[in-house]
């Protein structure tokens, strides 16, 4: 099938021009000027932005955590990511202490096997790594494409590591061409607060905040950064919540260390006072980390704008209010851990960022599409608008604004964290490797359009992402 999107203003992470786009089949063939030529589809993108598809490098569909699961699986998680312009997603399969690597992968194959409406991919979380088991990460790495690992500082006892595994890991990493994500809190220490706060009687949701300081991230983070050193390997800090970790990272970036990291659309637009709600509405903030007090907002907005931080992900990892966190209604410990944003990411940062003069439009095609794929081995197959690359595209209407509910959107739980905000910038059509799957705000596609992608082993210390570097003091002045 051959499809013409004519009269946008196309915007990559490097471009912003008027032009056409020939899609045939799955991929992009051809872009001009004033193109004619029959085919099966076209599209009137003017007056729109036409964008890279939204890639969410950090999504939980289907994960069991605290005592339940999720509430998206991996049908309805990307059905609501399509809606919200995103087109391909890296979601975490888990190892169970004693489990095979391996093993724990096919499981996740199945969870998402025939349901995705959008592509996608897997990084693995390793909880057990003895030295007779690196064989399997080299297997996951060179035959399965997951080509990242995600490992815990949090959570003793469930998904907590020690030092030497994550050194094993960087170790084999940085020999390897992958990338070990890092979950940077001192997780001993916070649990050791959380007993004395629980011993006194602070069973509130505010009380998950207020065990979980800023410290303990950004100790988790330089420790994490000291162990990828050690081990010669890059480090990519997952979920970045403050300052006081963020300074860590300008720290290490400044010495030339590959280390990258994330933050998420809570983290910039969300902050502690949501959970002084009344009664335990603040349940529904509960996410790790915790959400902060709101002038590192401005700071984590910096590091946006200034590529010490390289990504906006979304963690997503929805409980239903209702069922799901009444499990904490007296004990805020019990409260599974995640909020949903999987929808939003894209008109939360189009708005907080392109509309509210935080960072260019380009920057917010990279932090949103172009620097996942390039960090986790997807750049140029997806995260940009070239020939040979994925068709996958987004229609985006910068002028409309929508107010954000519950009421209205396509995840499966049953509050959203950004209830009644309103954000100017909308994904009107979207574009799966070619194929309509949202059209004019209505889906289109189904169950089972989506692919799983292998990605590619990455060298980012001397490969295609060198360019994603802090900007120098030069730069800024």
């Amino acid at each position: 099938m051959k499809t013409l999107i004519k009269n946008g203003r196309v915007i990559t992470a490097v471009d912003d021009y008027y032009g056409d786009i020939l899609i045939d089949g799955e991929t992009i063939s051809m872009i001009g000027k004033e193109l004619t030529m029959e085919v099966d589809k076209t599209i009137d993108a003017k007056g729109k932005l036409v964008i890279p598809g939204g890639i969410d490098a950090h999504t939980h569909m289907d994960m069991p955590f605290g005592g339940t699961t999720s509430a998206d699986d991996f049908q309805t998680g990307t059905l609501a990511a399509a809606h919200g312009g995103t087109t391909t997603i890296v979601d975490f399969a888990i190892q169970q202490k004693g489990q095979s690597i391996l093993e724990a992968l096919d499981i996740w194959h199945q969870k998402a096997a025939d349901k995705t409406a959008i592509d996608y991919s897997f990084h693995m979380i390793v909880t057990d790594l003895p030295h007779e088991r690196t064989g399997e990460l080299k297997q996951l790495i060179n035959n399965e494409g997951v080509t990242s690992f995600k490992l815990f500082m949090a959570y003793p006892g469930v998904l907590l590591v020690d030092d030497a595994t994550i050194y094993r890991a960087m170790s084999l990493a940085s020999d390897h061409g992958a990338m070990v994500c890092m979950h940077a809190e001192n997780g001993v220490v916070i649990n050791e607060i959380i007993d004395q706060a629980l011993k006194a009687g602070k069973t509130a949701p505010k009380y998950h905040a207020l065990t979980r300081p800023t410290k303990a991230e950004a100790e988790g983070v330089f420790r994490a950064i000291a162990l990828a050193e050690m081990a010669g390997s890059p480090v990519y800090i997952v979920h970045l919540s403050c300052y006081d970790a963020l300074k860590r990272v300008q720290e290490a970036r400044d010495l030339g260390v590959p280390a990258f990291a994330e933050t998420c659309p809570q983290y910039l637009f969300l902050d502690y006072t949501c959970y002084e709600k009344e009664g335990f509405e603040g349940a529904k903030y509960v996410m790790t980390p915790a959400l902060r007090d709101k002038w590192n907002q401005d700071e984590l907005w910096t590091g946006l704008r200034m590529n010490d931080l390289q990504v906006v992900s979304t963690d997503h990892c929805p409980f239903c209010f209702k069922d799901q966190k009444q499990l904490g209604k007296d004990d805020f410990s019990k409260i599974p851990n995640g909020g949903p944003g999987v929808e939003n990411r894209m008109s939360l940062i189009y708005n907080g960022g392109v509309v509210q003069n935080r960072i260019s439009i380009n920057r917010f095609v990279e932090i949103t599409s172009t620097n996942p794929a390039k960090l986790f081995g997807l750049f140029p197959k997806k995260g940009t608008i070239a020939v040979g690359s994925d068709a996958d595209i987004v229609i985006f209407d910068p002028e409309k604004k929508v107010t954000i509910s519950a009421k209205t959107h396509h995840m499966n739980v049953d509050y959203s964290c950004y209830e009644g905000f309103e954000v100017q910038g909308v994904a009107e059509t979207v574009l799966s490797r070619g194929k309509v799957v949202v059209e004019n705000g209505k889906y289109t596609g189904k169950a089972g359009d989506g692919r799983y992608i292998k990605r590619s082993t990455i060298d980012v210390k001397h490969g295609r992402p060198s360019e994603i570097r802090r900007e120098t003091a030069l730069s800024r002045s």
